[in-house]
């Protein structure tokens, strides 16, 4: 059994010994703790706490201990149970609440589940919050309320019809304009909440053809629930045979979106992002865009272009965020497939990503591979280095940068080194003993030549 304690939150393997892996007892303490760090920030007695889940198997057990020990530290509760992350996140500023906790391991394994943590903004916690979160927990700090000042679930719906009615709403999104093209949608939603939202969100949005693979949210994951290449061979074919113009995939809670381009060939999850910038971009006249360190220079060439201006933000959803707030960025996110829109949310979102990416493909009248020739091409490479124990990876990372100080070099997250042609970043793992090592080039044997030649030198080192 396994059990990770992190700044964003917990998440496990269920079951175990009461002290491993994520279990009724690691779950009430962690929740008592997020509530009584709450109830500090918001200076609020009695907080009220949106609460929304995936759909796997353990949800509802996790969900009763969390219901339970909110509650009992005298929290009144809104339990939307089967949500979307970005659902969640919507709902508590959408039912002014003082936070939110969703339940959901995200592209984890079945047997994974996790608790991540909102602020009343409906964002995850920054660093410092979640620290102080851990500090909590480990001391036992979190004090129940006698029965007198318990709280309730003061409310049971469902959010989705709300986030759609959002995602309609904004004037980037033209929904008779899709309705119109009448677009062939194949969409796999991994049988978690995106067969839930995304069938809703299509239909809301006008589409009427939409060849369904694995929409019934009984968390059975039918294939790795991580929408990348190797993992997603059914759709393919259920694009190609019947002739769809495009394919989505989510992960199972839905903050995370792939795309397959007519022809039955993945778009690229690096350029989700890429795609949906360049529309809003071109929409407005230029903006401002970021992704993270790790993510495709891509996004970078295609905001220049546009007169924009783009900047870079260590690796993580909490980061992208803040350093779109300090630019006033139009759109950001992550080349995993994250699409961040501020002006519906500060928050991964694949509803939002379908619903301007359709809009982009009704507005350029253009298949989705004539689409994506169009955007710079590069390919990226990741590997890792298992460090051993008591490798001091903060000197390893120095003697990388050291070595290339001439290049142009960011140490924001790890070392980032820029080439004319191409760039590497390493960066270590917050919850593994290993060195991440992304590389990007024109070509795939480029960036796995570059991989290669940067895992050996640390290596080297170790």
């Amino acid at each position: 059994m396994t059990l990770i304690k992190s700044i964003s939150g917990i998440r496990g393997t269920i079951g175990g010994k009461a002290d491993e892996g994520l279990n009724p007892i690691s779950i009430a303490q962690f929740t008592a703790a997020y509530a009584h760090f709450i109830k500090q920030l918001t200076h609020t007695e009695r907080p009220r706490i949106v609460v929304g889940r995936d759909a796997r198997p353990s949800g509802p057990m996790v969900k009763n201990i969390v219901l339970g020990a909110l509650m009992g530290m005298g929290c009144d509760v809104i339990d939307i149970d089967l949500a979307t992350t970005p659902t969640t996140e919507m709902a508590v500023t959408g039912l002014n609440a003082d936070g939110g906790i969703i339940i959901t391991a995200s592209h984890n394994p079945v047997q994974w589940n996790a608790l991540k943590l909102l602020g009343p903004a409906g964002e995850f916690l920054n660093d410092a919050e979640g620290k102080e979160i851990l500090r909590i927990a480990e001391a036992g700090e979190a004090e129940f309320a006698p029965v007198e000042k318990m709280g309730s679930i003061i409310d049971s719906q469902d959010y989705t019809p709300e986030h759609i009615r959002s995602v309609l709403a904004l004037p980037a999104v033209d929904a008779a304009a899709i309705r119109s093209a009448g677009f062939r949608v194949a969409i796999d939603c991994v049988n978690s909440v995106g067969g839930l939202a995304i069938p809703a969100l299509l239909e809301a949005l006008g589409v009427e053809t939409v060849f369904s693979l694995y929409c019934k949210p009984d968390g059975q994951f039918p294939h790795n629930p991580e929408p990348l290449p190797q993992n997603l061979t059914e759709i393919l074919k259920v694009v190609k045979e019947n002739k769809a113009d495009v394919g989505f995939v989510v992960d199972p809670d839905v903050d995370r979106l792939a795309i397959i381009d007519e022809k039955g060939e993945f778009f690229g999850e690096e350029y989700t992002l890429v795609a949906v910038a360049d529309y809003l971009l071109e929409l407005n006249g230029g903006g401002n865009t970021v992704s993270n360190l790790s993510s495709t220079r891509a996004l970078r060439d295609v905001t220049t272009k546009r007169s924009g201006r783009y900047e870079a933000a260590a690796v993580g959803e909490v980061n992208v965020v803040a350093k779109m707030k300090e630019i006033g960025a139009l759109i950001g996110g992550e080349g995993n497939g994250g699409v961040i829109y501020p002006e519906l949310h500060y928050g991964r979102d694949a509803l939002v990503g379908i619903a301007l990416f359709l809009t982009l493909m009704a507005h350029r009248k253009s298949a989705v591979s004539r689409l994506r020739a169009e955007y710079p091409a590069y390919y990226m490479s990741k590997q890792r280095v298992d460090t051993p124990a008591g490798t001091n990876t903060e000197a390893l990372l120095k003697t990388m940068h050291d070595r290339y100080k001439d290049e142009q070099v960011t140490t924001v997250d790890g070392v980032k080194i820029d080439f004319s042609d191409s760039w590497v970043h390493m960066r270590r793992s917050n919850t593994e003993p290993i060195i991440r090592i992304y590389t990007e080039a024109a070509t795939e044997e480029q960036a796995q030549a570059l991989a290669d030649r940067f895992r050996i030198e640390i290596e080297k080192e170790l």
